[in-house]
């Protein structure tokens, strides 16, 4: 989202009696500090989300001109003179009629995505080409991502003899992913596919098994599901270990590990596994954990939990394994229906049982408060990063029927995994803004999400010390009343211009998945770094590999998403490793939702290559000072807020990496605490603002329109994003979990290098 900050905040010239404050206040709770040694989001311009205006700007008359002007930007402000000498040469090539025209009548035939090589450096129209085609991806930011790459292209490639680039080429063959794993190819493992809707109990069946085992582990897609699962065991007398990127809880002689899936230890060998959601093995950013955890795992016994379209593909690969599969297929439990009204707009038209689903946080705090003021019920409020202890006591009070909480605003987050006793699911909206632009929902998100309504058997019903899984539920007709009629679903908007859509997303047939996403293992990116000279910029390394890499059908290269900017960020730091620019690629840093994360990553980066100190106040990049200002209402004190919140997720994440350097964890988590605890409040304060309600009507209304327009058969794939947003795009929800650590040991050549594996 973009932000407009109402001020302009230095950590690094805040007073030293504020950071004295802060560490005063970090010693009072207990936290002293060891070894210290004294001492606008580029998404193109304005409005260019829409396809129709990006597509009329892509024109030579318009986009070569604006080019140019980025080229002389880059002129002026670069410090690389080499790189500066190749915009000018651009500069003066473009202009060149024949290049104009010959582009042109590539419009007019259809032709504009060619992809530029290195080799190509006599072909500037192939260039031009190139970088048409990553502004129309991804912006600014993708051409001057491609921009970059041509440039050290053109600088590497005169210095590969042929054998080099055939040796390059071999290494790049990620045809066979299954011989990444040779440790697990000498188990003969059998494999358990359980496949059906949401509520159909296929969950259920799997971690039953888990639990019967000596020793096992779950794998599921959210840090929520993880924690639940943890929950669930350790209550039932099985000790069980937490791993998710930027959190570990670990229990002496604990045989079970409930983790997230990019979290899969592949070096350990258990009795049985469970992943769950196995669909998202076609994500095409995040589908190579899950491709990791089926090739790599090394169990007995693997139970995958997913959508029937997943069986074909699924089929494949357990077959090119030489593995046994087995398949059981499950039917929803109970019925679920779309009404055929909507609310009308009408929060008055909510009832006892009813979840709306919303999909920022701001938003979900000013449902809330809406709906108690226009229809006087209490309500619960569920999402991804509330802590685990007030989220499974949010869902206790919803699922209670003896309490007056009738209603619960919840995120997307309930659309895997969490057991609610929801009668009707209302979505708020069937857009969402995914960090670059809204989007309308996928139709399978629509349909996991809806089948949450109408659950078989609640937890208070079932098991109501253990958490709030799908899987609690038992589907044994003795332990529930077989008189009983199952609990009808129900499912609708909130207005009706929404409501055409999500009928449309009920009655589709869903597409097979047909290819796994994978990742070149760490030990392929290490071997092909050794080409270059050591200068080299990594961000060029990784796209390199990318573009070399082939692939078998069935499987597909998964993006690169925040890697490269981190790879910019961090290069000019000398004294780092290969393997030290690896782990900083797949942490969990996304540049592009704080302004603020480019200096913190870099001073992280000094920290280990420069073995400077870790010490969480050593480092005046982070803005603990914001701790001890007055909450207020602006933008830029939720930025400062919301910027330091993901500095310490990073760093709680890297203090698992590099241990030695980041010392502080203990006082980490405790100020995250507290800066999320701010947090809330801050939204809270809010939703209830005139202003901020103002936005949120407005932002609907436009979303409205074009939901309108688009079920007229006259709108593109994405919604136009307007220039007023709400305070920042970290306040959109995202629970998904952060990329798994280097591992040394005995399978570690099977994971996939850890800087292409994370998704902010």
């Amino acid at each position: 989202m973009r932000i407009i900050p109402e001020l302009h905040y230095d950590a690094t010239k805040s007073s030293q009696g504020a950071r004295t404050r802060t560490r005063e206040r970090l010693g009072r709770a207990g936290f002293q500090s060891r070894n210290r040694r004294g001492d606008f989001t580029q998404n193109g311009p304005s409005g260019f989300h829409d396809a129709d205006r990006r597509a009329g700007f892509l024109r030579p008359a318009t986009f070569i001109p604006w080019l140019i002007s980025r080229l002389r930007l880059i002129e002026k402000t670069s410090s690389d003179q080499g790189y500066a000498t190749f915009a000018r040469n651009l500069i003066a090539i473009l202009p060149n009629k024949s290049i104009r025209t010959a582009l042109a009548a590539q419009n007019e035939n259809g032709r504009t995505g060619s992809q530029w090589h290195p080799s190509e450096h006599s072909r500037p129209l192939s260039l031009l080409n190139s970088l048409r085609a990553a502004f129309n991806s991804h912006g600014e930011s993708g051409v001057d991502t491609q921009l970059r790459y041509s440039y050290h292209g053109l600088l590497t490639s005169r210095k590969f003899s042929k054998t080099d680039v055939e040796d390059q080429e071999k290494l790049a063959d990620l045809r066979y992913p299954v011989e990444w794993y040779p440790a697990t190819r000498t188990l003969q493992r059998k494999i358990i596919l359980h496949v059906g809707p949401t509520n159909s109990g296929k969950t259920y069946h799997a971690l039953k098994r888990l639990e019967q085992a000596k020793s096992g582990i779950f794998a599921g897609p959210l840090r929520l599901l993880a924690h639940e699962v943890y929950t669930r065991l350790n209550a039932q007398g099985r000790t069980c270990n937490l791993v998710t990127g930027d959190e570990k809880a670990t229990h002496e002689g604990a045989e079970m590990q409930s983790c997230t899936v990019e979290m899969v230890p592949l070096n350990a060998n258990v009795d049985v596994a469970v992943i769950d959601e196995i669909q998202m093995i076609g994500h095409r950013d995040r589908g190579w954990a899950w491709t990791q955890a089926l090739l790599g795992l090394k169990s007995k016994e693997i139970h995958l939990c997913g959508e029937e379209r997943s069986v074909p593909l699924i089929r494949e690969i357990v077959a090119s394994m030489g593995d046994e599969i087995e398949i059981h297929t499950y039917k929803r439990l109970s019925p679920l229906k779309t009404m055929s009204t909507s609310l009308q707009g009408k929060l008055k038209n909510l009832r006892k049982g009813d979840c709306v689903v919303v999909f920022s946080r701001v938003a979900i705090h000013n449902m809330k408060r809406e709906i108690e003021r226009l229809t006087q019920k209490r309500v619960a409020v569920v999402y991804g990063s509330l802590p685990p202890e007030i989220r499974a006591q949010q869902a206790r009070l919803f699922n209670d029927p003896e309490n007056d909480y009738d209603i619960i605003v919840a995120s997307d987050a309930i659309g895997m995994g969490l057991n609610l006793a929801i009668k009707r699911i209302v979505f708020e909206s069937v857009s969402k803004f995914n960090g670059v632009h809204t989007e309308i929902i996928e139709h399978a998100q629509l349909k996991q999400i809806a089948g949450r309504a109408g659950r078989y058997r609640t937890i208070a019903q079932a098991e109501p010390q253990v958490g709030h899984l799908e899987n609690a539920q038992p589907e044994s007709t003795n332990q529930r009343d077989i008189t009983a009629p199952p609990p009808l679903g129900l499912v609708t908007t909130l207005y009706a211009a929404d409501l055409p859509v999500l009928r449309k997303a009920m009655q589709a047939e869903l597409d097979p998945i047909m290819s796994a996403g994978i990742l070149p293992p760490t030990n392929i990116l290490t071997r092909f770094a050794t080409y270059f000279p050591p200068s080299t910029n990594f961000h060029y390394i990784l796209l390199r590999l990318h573009e070399l890499s082939l692939q078998h059908p069935r499987y597909h290269l998964c993006d690169l998403k925040n890697q490269t900017a981190i790879a910019d960020i961090i290069q000019p730091v000398q004294s780092l490793t290969v393997h030290d620019r690896i782990v900083f690629c797949a942490s969990p840093a996304n540049p592009k939702r704080s302004s603020r994360m480019a200096s913190t990553l870099r001073a992280f980066a000094r920290c280990v290559g420069e073995h400077k100190s870790g010490a969480l106040l050593d480092i005046p990049e982070l803005l603990l000072d914001v701790l001890d200002e007055e909450m207020k209402l602006d933008r830029a004190y939720m930025e400062r807020l919301e910027s330091l919140h993901m500095a310490l997720i990073l760093y709680l994440w890297l203090s698992y990496r590099f241990a030695g350097v980041f010392i502080n964890q203990g006082m980490a988590f405790y100020v995250k605490g507290l800066v999320e605890e701010k947090i809330d409040k801050l939204l809270a304060e809010y939703s209830a603002s005139p202003a901020i309600r103002e936005q949120i009507r407005r932002l609907r209304e436009q979303a409205l329109r074009q939901v309108s327009k688009l079920n007229r058969g006259r709108v593109m794939d994405q919604i136009t994003q307007p220039q007023d947003e709400l305070p920042h795009d970290a306040l959109v929800l995202d629970d998904r979990s952060v990329q798994s650590p280097y591992n040394p040991e005995e399978n570690a050549q099977a994971r996939p290098m850890e800087s292409l594996g994370h998704e902010a």
